[in-house]
């Protein structure tokens, strides 16, 4: 069985296997998006395929809309080059359910593939084109948190940013830069409407993206290469919009056991493809069944007809209530304390962990127990029915192979906010004590546990990236198993830290209560499972 248009004429070899097929004409879905394209979506990648592209398909098949999606990729060309035009766009979504259940389902909703290349002359036109028609409402995005940066830790402009500033947008390398060129052209040839609309997984995403797109075009008006007014359309909100969204969906990596699978039955197209810039893709994406987007409903040129594929729309402030709920409470912090503790009793997997009922038992504390009495309900979704399909479904999903190692990747980024908010939240609160936190102290202490590099039976491991792992290691370099007399002058510089923290810990009185039980678990070996067994 071939991936490709010609391919899947032969319908009953896909059906016997199980593969469900597009029930629409796709070269009918095609004529009409390429005359009258609605939806451009930037970010190539799995997430894109097995969530936005997923749900454009089930539309299609229900007759609920008549054009697809066309995407390009701004980062790394291989994706289209590799994993999109042998396969005629088209891609296989497996979905994995924690019983073991495979679904498999074509997906024909992608109708055009290209790269957002300036020096590709033939796609950056066409993308132009597209950009310039009357009929195109939404720009979506998936291109990572990163994919908005402008400044790097000391405040500077990055260099590569400052070398598109310096020279014409028409020669742009950074995707920031050639987004704005592109709506630059819009501008141009019409000032239409338009919506652009990160669909990245970070905090006011929405907001990111449009203080990226303003910084370039306020450059570039400044050396002269557009005009004044420019600013002006991208500032007028019934011009250009940039709502702010929320997504919850795990796509990991191609996994070996599906490709096995998928070659057994005679699915030719498995091979796994690992680009130059290491993104690992293939013709098929696995991913969970779960999937959660909520976008603000901001669209001055209108909006393709989404509500029907399960994508919720609402205003601003319950969007940012959704991601709060999601990142300080239900979700989040709750993937952290695993990642932590899983890397410190030598787990390899997130679904293993909630096999081991001392961390299952810690994270369902921790999250029905504490982060429950202060989080953020933002009504169109339950935050108890959230944490319950996070910890019995989502999290213990043996088919998704995520790892503590790949989420304890840059976690102090994340203390701040996913503990944080909820330690304030209670320190804040009139009805609770902060003193009587548990479960979020265990944790923190956990992590300065963890930045020691030895796991509970002593032996050494490697840390995650994290860039402030230097001068964290620094602080506590000092502290040795079984040895208590460095532990407060070493965490202090840590726990005092309010934007490491959110919250100076020992104005509040946590600070010695994390170092209380940070000496808890440097005991000896064995000393972390059994402190936790012990406050449990």
């Amino acid at each position: 069985m071939k991936l490709s248009n010609d391919g899947l004429k032969n319908k009953d070899q896909w059906v016997k296997k199980g593969y469900e097929l597009p029930t629409y004409n796709i070269e009918k879905i095609r004529e009409n998006t390429m005359k009258e394209p609605v939806w451009l979506h930037f970010g190539a990648g799995n997430l894109f395929r097995a969530f936005m592209a997923a749900n454009q398909n089930k539309l299609l098949n229900e007759g609920r809309s008549d054009k697809g999606i066309i995407v390009a990729e701004g980062y790394d060309y291989e994706i289209i080059e590799k994993a999109y035009v042998p396969f005629d766009n088209l891609s296989l979504l497996v979905t994995l359910k924690p019983d073991g259940d495979i679904k498999k389902e074509v997906i024909g909703s992608v109708i055009n593939s290209l790269t957002a290349d300036t020096s590709n002359k033939k796609d950056w036109e066409e993308l132009k084109r597209i950009f310039n028609s009357p009929f195109l409402q939404m720009v979506s995005l998936t291109v990572t948190e990163k994919g908005y940066s402008i400044f790097n830790n000391n405040g500077e402009i990055l260099p590569f940013v400052l070398n598109d500033l310096n020279k014409n947008y028409e020669d742009s390398q950074y995707f920031m830069g050639k987004l704005t060129a592109l709506c630059y052209e819009r501008f141009l040839n019409g000032a239409h409407p338009i919506a652009l609309v990160s669909m990245d997984n970070c905090s006011e995403n929405g907001i990111k993206l449009y203080n990226a797109i303003l910084f370039y075009a306020e450059k570039w008006v400044e050396n002269n290469f557009m005009e004044k007014e420019f600013i002006d359309y991208l500032k007028d909100s019934n011009k250009v919009s940039f709502p702010c969204s929320m997504i919850d969906k795990i796509t990991p990596r191609p996994n070996s056991f599906i490709e096995d699978n998928l070659n057994e039955e005679g699915f030719e197209d498995s091979e796994l493809i690992i680009t130059e810039k290491n993104t690992y893709t293939s013709a098929f994406v696995n991913a969970e069944k779960p999937q959660y987007l909520v976008i603000e409903d901001n669209f001055p040129n209108g909006r393709p007809n989404l509500e029907g594929s399960g994508i919720m729309f609402t205003d601003r402030k319950t969007v940012d209530k959704v991601e709060r709920m999601k990142v300080c409470t239900c979700l989040n912090p709750l993937h952290t304390a695993l990642a932590i503790f899983g890397c410190l009793l030598s787990h390899n997997s997130i679904a293993d962990e909630m096999k081991d009922e001392t961390l299952k038992s810690f994270v369902e504390k921790m999250a029905y127990e504490e982060g429950i009495k202060v989080v953020t309900d933002p009504i169109i979704l339950d935050p108890l029915k959230f944490i319950k399909e996070v910890l019995e479904v989502r999290f213990p999903n043996p088919f998704l192979p995520d790892t503590p190692q790949r989420i304890a990747t840059d976690t102090s980024q994340k203390i701040a906010i996913r503990f944080g908010e909820t330690i304030k939240a209670y320190n804040n609160s009139s009805d609770l004590d902060v003193k009587q936190l548990k479960y979020i102290p265990l944790v923190i202490a956990g992590w300065c546990r963890y930045l020691m590099g030895i796991d509970d039976s002593g032996i050494k491991f490697e840390l995650s990236s994290d860039p402030m792992l230097g001068s964290l290691e620094k602080n506590i370099q000092n502290i040795k198993i079984g040895s208590f007399d460095k532990v407060s002058e070493s965490l202090k510089p840590i726990l005092s830290d309010e934007k490491l923290m959110g919250i100076d810990l020992y104005k509040i009185g946590l600070g010695d209560k994390v170092e209380s039980y940070f000496k808890e678990f440097i005991k000896g070996p064995g000393a972390i499972r059994e402190t936790l067994n012990r406050y449990l």
